[in-house]
């Protein structure tokens, strides 16, 4: 036997070859299509690798649109944690109407995904273009609602800014008031939340998957003051009026905020209060062009790539990679399994964190994001972001998008569970001496969703799913107790063989016209 293995191994030969991207294979294999990959391997001539760098530069340009202006301009290392205090205006928006817009397109497959991209990306670039003449920067989409932040300036008008920004945005909103469907006429109305304060900017997680977040009690007063708001209206917190007073008018809203009275005349309003610019990032004009110049300059585009690609989930970079040549990835209609997991305690502690608390709950986040992260790709679902709620933070999760499974709201039952359990079992930072509370509230819901990128085609934009789904999962979650994971009946009926849950009866949710039939997903069924 020993000489038979002997004379087996004496036939293997080892071909001597070494690519001139063998040292950065690695880091090509998320950066590459999959064709672009294979060639650049077996037959790296100059034209390939030619092929490979604008490639990347395109890639770059697109992931430079994922992501907002601050950390476009000077992106951390992946998985470089820095946090720092800012201060100014914040506005959310969020977007009355689309639900009736997206079911009256969704019956026609692709052409109404196709119709129904194309008015919401008509209201999101009319929207970007206003906060960017506004002095504004959109920090992150949250399905068809935005995060705005206007930086405090010398001279102070970061409030004055947000304000006129959100006039005009109203103002604009005039052009998506007939929208002709299957359905008659139907319209999109927005409301606008502003706040000003001080608050924490983060980027947190790993190498293989960062986010850009904002804590403190200033985010979410700024997000109370959209839900306050009114359809139409502008929406301001008492603090935030308090630097206006002389150069608008209002009137009382829902509790202690304010509605502005829009009657300023276009003069007075103005266009923009800056001349805005796009964002451009330096070419490269490439004068050598051998194989091992362009060997090097293919692994210094990976070196400007890699910390931009860190802020995509990796089954949505994927997505940009095999569409780069295109820049688009084809809207649809998916019926994904859709979670929302509400993080609360860490984000409400920052205000009461004396300096080098504030080190710990910022590390402690980053830690919870990443082992939430991991929880969720194992199972082969997506972390689309973290995002601020009227409590604590939100998680918006998914599975089946871009990559459907069969057993996907299985796969969404077990991640909830885990994600349950590691929340639970956290051991949470000291802030003034005590041991911060922290607990989760979970909703799970299934259905179709809108899933295309969103914002302006060729400018700042994000993948997103969208929909009543998204909203029944948020609501959901929004009325768990805590650590507790709510899921609808849809999802009960496809996991209740392998899962003990509770029937809760019905409740009422937002936006729904009979009550809802809820459960609590409680623990998996031991298989004997």
């Amino acid at each position: 036997m020993e000489n038979q293995t002997k004379l087996i191994n004496s036939q293997v030969k080892v071909l001597a070859y070494n690519p001139p991207l063998a040292a950065i294979e690695l880091r090509l294999r998320s950066l590459l299509s999959s064709d672009l990959y294979a060639a650049a391997w077996v037959n790296p001539t100059p034209a390939t690798l030619m092929d490979v760098f604008e490639h990347l530069r395109t890639l770059r340009y697109i992931l430079n649109d994922y992501v907002p202006r601050s950390v476009c301009e000077s992106p951390p290392k992946p998985g470089e944690v820095r946090y720092q205090w800012q201060k100014g205006t914040l506005m959310f928006t969020d977007l009355a109407g689309f639900t009736p817009l997206l079911e009256a397109n969704a019956v026609y497959g692709r052409s109404g995904a196709e119709t129904l991209l194309s008015v919401l990306n008509n209201y999101f670039a009319s929207m970007i273009d206003i906060i960017s003449k506004s002095g504004g920067d959109l920090l992150e989409f949250t399905g068809d609602a935005m995060l705005v932040q206007f930086l405090a300036t010398k001279d102070g008008n970061d409030t004055a800014r947000a304000l006129r920004a959100g006039l005009r945005m109203q103002r604009a909103m005039n052009q998506f008031n007939q929208i002709e469907t299957s359905r008659g006429v139907l319209s999109l109305r927005m409301r606008v939340g502003i706040h000003s304060g001080k608050y924490i900017i983060a980027d947190i997680g790993t190498p293989l998957r960062m986010a850009h977040i904002l804590l403190g009690n200033a985010v979410q007063q700024a997000k109370q003051a959209e839900g306050a708001g009114v359809v139409g209206r502008v929406c301001l917190t008492e603090t935030a009026s308090a630097y206006l007073a002389k150069e608008f008018r209002f009137e009382s809203g829902k509790g202690d905020h304010l509605l502005v009275i829009d009657d300023l005349t276009d003069e007075q309003l103005g266009e923009y209060d800056i001349m805005p610019t796009r964002r451009r990032m330096p070419s490269s004009v490439l004068l050598d062009r051998s194989v091992s110049a362009l060997a090097s300059e293919i692994e210094e585009a990976v070196k400007r790539v890699e910390p931009l690609a860190s802020y995509v989930p990796r089954r949505i970079l994927n997505l940009l990679v095999e569409n780069a040549g295109s820049r688009q990835i084809p809207p649809d209609f998916p019926r994904p399994t859709v979670m929302f997991v509400n993080l609360i305690g860490l984000p409400e502690s920052v205000d009461k964190a004396l300096p080098e608390e504030e080190v710990d709950l910022v590390t402690s986040f980053s830690r919870v994001f990443a082992i939430v992260n991991a929880a969720v790709i194992a199972r082969g679902g997506v972390l689309q972001k973290v995002t601020a709620h009227l409590d604590g933070s939100d998680m918006l999760i998914y599975f089946g998008v871009p990559e459907a499974h069969t057993n996907d709201t299985f796969r969404a039952a077990s991640a909830a569970i885990a994600i349950r359990d590691i929340i639970t079992n956290f051991i949470p930072p000291v802030v003034g001496g005590k041991q911060v509370t922290v607990f989760c509230q979970i909703g799970v819901t299934v259905g179709a969703v809108f899933a295309a990128e969103v914002g302006e085609p060729r400018g700042r934009r994000e993948f997103n799913v969208l929909g009543d789904t998204v909203n029944t999962a948020a609501r959901l979650m929004s009325k768990a107790a805590p650590n507790q994971i709510l899921i609808s009946e849809a999802v009960f009926t496809e996991i209740d063989s392998q899962f003990h849950c509770q029937d809760l009866g019905a409740i009422s949710l937002k936006g729904k016209a009979a009550p809802t039939p809820i459960f609590t997903l409680q623990e998996p069924k031991v298989v004997c």
